[in-house]
């Protein structure tokens, strides 16, 4: 999940400090509105999962975890 985040925004100078708690979508000024969207083809890509727009909620995106969670239950 972190290595996805870190790509997918360009991260690498921050990786090494970014953990479950790390809060993203508003603290992240990476992470705008066409990041997430990025993102999000790259979890579908990476993990094989789908995710609908009425998914992307504050909550998934609100830390690491929140989002390492989310994904994990799609995976089943």
């Amino acid at each position: 999940m972190k290595q996805v985040l870190v790509q997918t925004l360009a991260l690498e100078s921050r990786a090494d400090s970014l953990g479950s708690e790390t809060r993203l979508f508003g603290s992240l000024p990476e992470l705008d509105s066409m990041a997430v969207l990025e993102l999000v083809t790259a979890l579908e890509d990476r993990f094989g999962i789908e995710i609908e727009a009425d998914e992307l909620t504050a909550e998934t995106f609100e830390t690491l975890g929140s989002l390492a969670d989310f994904v994990a239950s799609k995976r089943g």
